[in-house]
């Protein structure tokens, strides 16, 4: 009986070991899911009617029942920044730096102006504002979102 000698299996060729140039270039080379986006998209966009009635909601919540008292009226706007802030950021508006100004006032039938003044991106930053008003005091809550680049 005659043996069969095994198959001839060439020899792995060995890859060739980059450079330390192509190393960097590898590294160096965007992919696909490190793509960096100039502009949000679509439904990440800050939509004021979404962040408006955010807003209005938080303060119908908090502020129902509140009569107004100027020794707990700072620590109210805070806790209402506050949770309209985090309330935002639940809605999941990615790379939006959020910022919430409350103004609360004692309601006695006088008149306020406000007004705020902004550098931005129309394309991208936008802002919601809405007010309360009960017997005894009204608020103005403003929320400012500004798309980080």
């Amino acid at each position: 009986m005659a043996e069969t000698a095994p198959p001839l299996t060439p020899a792995p060729t060995p890859t060739p070991t980059p450079t330390p140039t192509q190393l960097v270039r590898q590294a160096s080379a965007p992919s696909p899911a490190r793509a960096y986006h100039l502009r949000p998209a679509f439904h990440h966009r800050f939509r004021s009617s979404m962040v408006k009635d955010c807003i209005r909601e938080v303060l119908k919540e908090e502020l129902a029942n509140v009569q107004y008292n100027p020794e707990e009226i700072g620590a109210q706007t805070k806790v209402l920044s506050e949770l309209i802030r985090d309330r935002l950021k639940d809605k999941g508006f990615h790379r939006y730096k959020i910022v919430v100004q409350v103004v609360i006032g004692e309601q006695r039938g006088e008149g306020v102006n406000m007004a705020a003044r902004c550098f931005w991106d129309a394309d991208s930053d936008n802002y919601a504002q809405d007010v309360f008003i009960n017997e005894s005091l009204f608020c103005v809550a403003v929320a400012f979102g500004c798309f980080f680049y």
